[in-house]
């Protein structure tokens, strides 16, 4: 292999070499910055360790440079004249310049895929509940706030959720008076049910979600809610066993790294 075609080589390898360190960089602030949920785990790690990459392609910036030189003075003593890259690197410029919105248009893409999956998981898993554990539901939805309530609603939550190790995390949201204002009580597994006082399973919501649960109560919304922000996905599920009402809470967060979840 002569030296033209190693220079040549060398060159290539670099320029790629830095392409894929732009485009990664605008991975990770894109990710950054919009909150987009693509890869799962890692994407700290990985960038930091790109910073590493940096310092050596610093080094293979310069020897890029010393490279071209390299490649007319080899030309120039061949007595070959110097061809002129002046279109193809225009051309190539434009591709690169217009690959970046597709790049950011494929991260929302993805990110949106995310939650559609996350979202038919959860709805799964609490149909699956359902089916498979009527009585239990029935229990559930037979509210009255009291110690016996509280211990039963513990006990089958927490057996609900050991069946299953990538179960989401489960909590029932049920509509309670407290004094002659109307609130929403959350229970879930591991309470403390020795003091039965409703101000302590007070469920704290946006007014979104609580109008949403409001309407669900009233009976005009019946249909499942879901919501991603931030890693954090939440289900509410209503369910109707006889005349009583309750709504299954699912909620699971996903890692996607340090700085990325």
């Amino acid at each position: 292999m002569d030296n033209k075609k190693i220079v040549k080589i060398s060159n290539i390898v670099g320029l790629v070499s830095i392409s894929l360190l732009i485009y990664w960089v605008f991975i990770f602030i894109s990710i950054t910055v919009f909150g987009l949920k693509v890869f799962r785990e890692n994407i700290t790690e990985s960038f930091y360790l790109s910073i590493v990459g940096i310092l050596a392609l610093m080094s293979g910036a310069l020897m890029i440079n010393i490279m071209f030189n390299l490649t007319k003075i080899a030309a120039h003593f061949d007595g070959e004249p110097v061809k002129s890259t002046g279109p193809r690197v225009k051309t190539s410029t434009w591709l690169i310049i217009l690959s970046f919105p597709v790049i950011f248009g494929l991260l929302f893409l993805g990110n949106w895929y995310s939650s559609y999956k996350k979202e038919q998981y959860l709805v799964s898993s609490a149909k699956k509940m359902i089916h498979d554990y009527p009585a239990m539901i029935k229990e559930l939805a037979e509210y009255r706030f009291d110690t016996n309530y509280l211990k039963k609603t513990d006990n089958i939550i927490s057996y609900l959720e050991k069946i299953d190790k990538n179960f989401p995390a489960i909590k029932i949201i049920r509509q309670d008076t407290i004094g002659a204002n109307t609130n929403f009580l959350c229970f879930e597994s591991g309470m403390e049910y020795v003091k039965t006082s409703k101000t302590n399973f007070i469920y704290s919501c946006s007014s979104t979600e609580r109008d949403y649960l409001n309407s669900v109560y009233a009976g005009s919304h019946p249909t499942p809610k879901f919501e991603a922000n931030g890693g954090n996905y939440e289900l509410y599920y209503p369910v109707q066993a006889g005349k009583n009402t309750i709504i299954l809470y699912f909620a699971e967060r996903q890692r996607y790294g340090k700085i990325g979840s």
